[in-house]
């Protein structure tokens, strides 16, 4: 699944390019994703000029003149990308919506496993629906501090990984982040939460900043079927430390790797972490 540095990367190159323009015409190519498309959509959208497009979570929004906000998700394999005027288009099977602008152009919006998202709702309502009424902070801005990490980990007795992958306690830090995060501030994923030191916290919040960070300006991690809205992969996974890197040497390692067995790789929570038994404690 696309994680927070994916999404933000595509929201950047939407905003780049299609900010500004008048959707012509909203194609729906089946009658839903995940969920149904809501009753009326095309109808809400078509016409209307794109004033902004912005990141929530792991969500696309799309903010229209009038006071409407569509809603975006790429689910597990969704792509959104941008169709340039001069290029002859061939919807593909998986095409399941586009967006025709107003003097020529497309957004398409692809998705093979239809687990996506497309919903609308009234902009200043966005906060209390469904997909948001229930998320924390984000973890790029002022509300997710470290001060706020520790008061939210200090009750919490599970695996540290698996608590700052929550998404009530702080959003977009998906199973990549969270290992990576973990590894650059040395705490073992499988420790309590409720047992990292002050220090410890202050680290591994500076930890998840830096490592989103440094993903959104490489354009996040391309895996499977993740590319941004021109259709370029993304660059993250090449500076992985321990992401899918069982048996190998964690970045910076002296460790004797016949001894050591290198990164190791438990299951946590469904996913799988990796991380480095000799580093992180």
């Amino acid at each position: 699944m696309p994680e927070l540095p994916e999404v933000e990367t595509v929201c950047r190159g939407l905003a780049k390019s299609i900010t500004g323009k008048t959707v012509a015409k909203l194609e729906l190519r089946r009658k839903g994703l995940r969920f149904p498309f809501p009753k009326g959509i095309a109808q809400k959208t078509e016409g209307r000029r794109i004033t902004a497009i912005r990141r929530r979570a792991k969500y696309i929004l799309i903010e229209l003149a009038g006071g409407d906000t569509l809603i975006a998700h790429l689910g597990m394999s969704g792509r959104m990308v941008i169709a340039d005027a001069a290029e002859k288009y061939i919807a593909e099977k998986h095409d399941h919506v586009i967006f025709h602008l107003k003097g020529g152009g497309r957004v398409v919006f692809n998705d093979a496993r239809r687990f996506g998202v497309l919903d609308i709702a009234p902009t200043k309502d966005i906060e209390q629906t469904r997909h948001f009424a229930h998320l924390g902070p984000e973890p790029l801005e002022d509300a997710f501090s470290a001060a706020y990490l520790q008061a939210a980990l200090a009750p919490r007795k599970t695996a540290i990984k698996i608590a700052i992958m929550d998404q009530e306690l702080v959003v977009g830090v998906g199973n990549i982040y969270a290992a990576e995060a973990l590894f650059e501030s040395r705490i073992d994923p499988a420790r309590p939460a409720q047992s990292l030191s002050g220090t410890e916290v202050r680290k591994l919040w500076a930890a998840i900043r830096k490592v989103l960070e440094k993903a959104i300006a490489a354009g996040g991690s391309s895996i499977r079927d993740y590319v941004q809205s021109d259709g370029e992969l993304g660059y993250f996974q090449h500076q992985w430390a321990v992401y899918d890197k069982e048996g190998q040497k964690c970045r910076g390692c002296t460790c004797p790797l016949q001894k050591t067995g290198g990164i190791k790789r438990i299951t946590q929570g469904g996913r799988s972490t990796f991380y480095c038994p000799s580093r992180q404690k």
